[in-house]
């Protein structure tokens, strides 16, 4: 099947662009102590997920725990839940997932951590926590190294949770613009984290993880980092909204749309806001990105003077963010060569529990 041939709007993944981006990833991580956790919520996809685990991921990192639940049921062995679960139905599920893989959660509240022992001591499981550490998100997290050290020491208390480290996500910083901003206050998430590691050693609380980082901000907390794990997820897919930061990644995913008018002067496609979400910025027509978009429910359009495309022509959108324009789409259509060699499930959209 050829990809002229997919109904629009449909989301397209260009697989060899996106083994690029992983073979740019390998590269920037050789020589730093720190390991791959890419994040799920930027393509819900287990296939994925299965593809960056053989290329050595160390686990992969999800928003929630429902996104859990997708990757321990396709056989993920190591996943972290890169936010806090306190609804108690929630935590009864999470405590059986715990005794399917490896699973951890994030924890920033005395009662939640009590709330876990209890479900996990039930259940007869593990659950690995990382208190999470605020470093500019200003969402959620403990501001302050007492405040870290009390949590800390009471999931060491508990029988059936084992402390594991420190989550410190700045962002806050993901797609901040200004390059040397952004490379400053990186620095100053990395002082601030080490600050931290030395308090809670120092007082007998060992951290064997501190875990983080986004596409924004990957390249500076590379070499000689404190973090241990490193959770970017957008690498993969790349989007209008990080490469206006200069994220050096290539553009792999699309939305594939038809010209159905060339009324009125405008080049009138069929992918609208129910296709390709609009929260950061607009999204780009590939080979038209100096064109701003005009965006409608059903429909997109760009409008200029001699523009050459006809009823029925395809034109590829680049999305404005890759992580919610995928949670718009039920199947991924992977490609080479501008055929179709899969079509695969989005297994994640709408989980957001």
């Amino acid at each position: 099947m050829h990809i002229e041939q997919i109904e629009t709007p449909a989301l397209i993944l260009d697989l060899d662009i996106m083994e690029r981006n992983m073979d740019a990833m390998d590269k920037l991580l050789e020589g730093s102590s720190a390991r791959l956790r890419p994040h799920y919520k930027s393509n819900k996809c287990t296939a994925i997920a299965h593809m960056q685990m053989a290329r050595g991921a160390k686990g992969i990192c999800c928003a929630k725990l429902s996104e859990a639940e997708d990757l321990v049921l396709a056989g993920i062995p190591d996943v972290l839940i890169a936010n806090q679960v306190t609804e108690l139905s929630k935590i009864a599920r999470l405590a059986y997932l715990a005794g399917c893989c490896r699973l951890t959660v994030c924890v920033d509240n005395s009662s939640n951590i009590n709330d876990l022992q209890k479900a996990a001591a039930l259940q007869n499981t593990i659950i690995h926590c990382l208190v999470e550490y605020d470093i500019g998100m200003n969402r959620c997290g403990v501001h302050t190294k007492e405040e870290f050290s009390a949590l800390a020491r009471q999931v060491m208390d508990c029988p059936n949770l084992v402390f594991d480290g420190i989550q410190a996500y700045a962002g806050n910083l993901a797609h901040q613009e200004d390059a040397v901003s952004r490379e400053r206050e990186s620095a100053g998430v990395e002082e601030k984290l080490i600050a931290l590691t030395i308090h809670l050693e120092g007082n007998g609380i060992p951290v064997k993880e501190v875990s983080g980082v986004s596409t924004g901000t990957l390249e500076f907390h590379v070499k000689d980092t404190v973090y241990t794990e490193l959770q970017p997820g957008s690498y993969l897919f790349m989007d209008a909204a990080y490469r206006a930061v200069g994220v050096s990644f290539e553009h792999s995913l699309f939305v594939l749309a038809s010209v159905v008018s060339r009324a009125g002067g405008g080049v009138i496609t069929d992918a609208g806001l129910k296709s390709v979400s609009v929260d950061q910025r607009s999204p780009r027509f590939m080979g038209y990105e100096e064109y701003d978009v005009d965006m409608s429910e059903e429909h997109c359009a760009i409008y200029g003077k001699d523009l050459p495309q006809k009823v029925g022509d395809r034109m590829f959108l680049i999305p404005s963010h890759c992580c919610t324009t995928v949670n718009l789409h039920d199947h991924i259509y992977f490609v080479r060569d501008g055929r179709v060699v899969d079509r695969v499930p989005v297994t994640g959209r709408g989980h957001s529990r």
